[in-house]
Formats: C-alpha cells, structure tokens, sequence
C-alpha cells in the first residue's frame, strides 16, 4: 500500500510520540515511581506503530505490555492513559486498575490480562465472534517471543487456523523472555518457523522498519480480511532496557545493551523522511514541540485529577 506525504508525517509523529513519552514515563518513575509497573517498548516502537497504522475503527488490536503505541495509533488519548498510569479517577478504569490492560471498545482496543500469552487465546475468541457475525473486521494481537513457548499460543493458531479466523498474530521478538535468551527457551531459530506446522503463513520482518512492519501487516491484514485466514507475523527487535523499570538488567552486558540502540527506529524512519524530502530538520523541530506539548499537558492532568474515594471499591462488585 503506497502511503501519502501527509500518512507518512502521522506515521513519523506517532512513532515520536512513542518515543518520548515513553521516556517521559521511565522519567518519572525513575524519580518518584508511578502505580503502574511500567514496561518499556524503548526500541521496539515501530512494531505498535506499524501494526496499527491504517486500520479501520472495527478493526480490533490487543496490545501487549510492550505495544503501547497501539493505544494511541488507535485513537486513545494521551490524557487517558497517563491519569491510567497514576492511578487517578480519570483513568479508563476509574482509579482501579492503571492503564496496563485497559480497553476501548468503541476505538476497536480489546482489554488484555496480565498472564503471559493469555491475551493470544482472547483475541482469537474475538476473530471467532467476528466471523459468526459476518463481519470483515480483522483483529490484531502482540505479545513477545516467550509468549510463544506457552500453550495459549500454540492452542489459538490450531485454532485459528482450522476455522480460518481473521486475526494477524504478531510476534515483538526482542530476542528476551524477561530474563531468558531465545535460545535457551526454543530450538528454532526464528518464531515464524512455528507457523508452517498450522497451515497458515509465517513472516519475518525487521521490526526497527517502520515501513517494513506496515506493509508486511497490510499483507496479512488484506489476507484475513478476504477469508484466507490468520498470518503468524515476527517482528525482530531489540528490548533497550530491562522488562519492566523494577529489572536491573543484569543478565545482558553493557556491549550488548549499547549496540542495540545503534539501530533506533525513529532515527531509521526520520533519515528516510529526510532523504524523501517529506520531512526537514525544522518540521522534525516543530513536531517535537507539539509532541512534547501533548506529553507535558497529560502529565500535568494526571497529577491534578483525583483518586477514587474510598468508598468506590465497592462499586462494580458482582455477587452472587
């Protein structure tokens, strides 16, 4: 699919906004902590971005913890998910849960859990139920490399695949489970090696290209979109810090650590607009104002929103 100058620059502001709002949580948590365990996608950007960018509002994604740019390639508001992270009232669940796992029907954003490769089996569910209705809409599903060594991933392709579901499987392979190497959890070489054993296609891609990702996605999206069934897509990347801001990251040395930030995504994609001619160093200079301006105002809602009372924790409550 050939994208527009104007598509291009929205990509490029998403993946900036990305960026440094990520960096604008691990900031602040780092100074005064945050209710949210926050897991940094530092470096893995380009796959929420890529993944999410032009699909349709009933078109359905199912983040995993490192897919944060979904949320707002998705239409979620920064406000939201940063009073989420806060723990404050005006998150999406009203102070009770941060914004880790949060959904947005209406914006096509499916809630998640905080099991391992749980989400993999509900977003399938979701295709299932898309299908029974006769609909066109194709769901979207990120977890990472180790989430495919559980039996949640193993079970939604089989099944996915047998029934012909619309769903496109996407894989943020950052080489790490939690603390594991990938070699030490598989003996394959690439994850998407998983896929000929379901009948269904498995595609690697650079997942530091932006560009890459997108079309790779839209294959696969027009793929399950014409009934063809599901794609099993990886997406090879690099984790920049540790999994969560509470992982000192012992167990990779500073070598390693330094080289993968050789290979940043918004660098990649900005050289490339520049190149292009789509984009100038005073348009990268402006938008970094804008994305800056938009981080500072979420912040500054989070911190000036309220808690919950107390007495809402028993509000919500099912009972038998």
């Amino acid at each position: 699919m050939t994208l527009s100058n104007e598509e291009l620059l929205e990509m490029y502001r998403l993946l900036l906004f990305a960026r440094r709002n990520d960096e604008k949580i691990c900031e602040i948590y780092a100074s005064r902590g945050l209710p949210e365990l926050h897991h940094s996608s530092l470096g893995e950007e380009a796959i929420a971005v890529g993944t999410t960018f032009k699909l349709r509002q009933d078109d359905y994604v199912l983040p995993s913890l490192r897919a944060r740019g979904m949320f707002y390639t998705k239409g979620v508001s920064a406000n939201l998910m940063m009073a989420g992270m806060f723990g404050k009232k005006t998150g999406p669940a009203g102070g009770k849960a941060t914004s880790h796992h949060m959904g947005d029907l209406k914006l096509g954003v499916l809630p998640g859990t905080g099991l391992i490769g749980s989400s993999i089996p509900i977003a399938t569910g979701a295709a299932l139920g898309i299908k029974q209705m006769g609909k066109d809409s194709v769901v979207i599903t990120t977890f990472g490399d180790g989430a495919s060594s559980r039996g949640d991933f193993h079970e939604s392709l089989n099944l996915a695949s047998v029934w012909k579901l619309p769903i496109v499987f996407v894989c943020e392979n950052n080489a790490y489970a939690i603390g594991t190497c990938q070699q030490k959890q598989m003996a394959i070489q690439n994850v998407a090696d998983r896929a000929p054993g379901y009948g269904i296609p498995g595609v690697i891609v650079d997942g530091n290209d932006i560009i890459a990702v997108f079309e790779a996605t839209q294959r696969a999206v027009a793929r399950a979109r014409a009934g063809e069934g599901p794609t099993l897509l990886e997406c090879k990347t690099k984790r920049w810090r540790g999994h969560s801001e509470n992982d000192k990251d012992l167990y990779r040395c500073a070598q390693e650590t330094a080289a993968m930030r050789s290979d940043c995504p918004v660098k990649r994609f900005e050289a490339y607009l520049l190149e292009k001619g789509v984009l100038s160093e005073k348009m990268v200079s402006i938008m970094e104002m804008q994305v800056q301006k938009i981080i500072d105002e979420s912040v500054k809602f989070a911190e000036e929103s309220p808690f919950p009372a107390p007495e809402e924790a028993l509000g919500d409550v099912f009972s038998l």
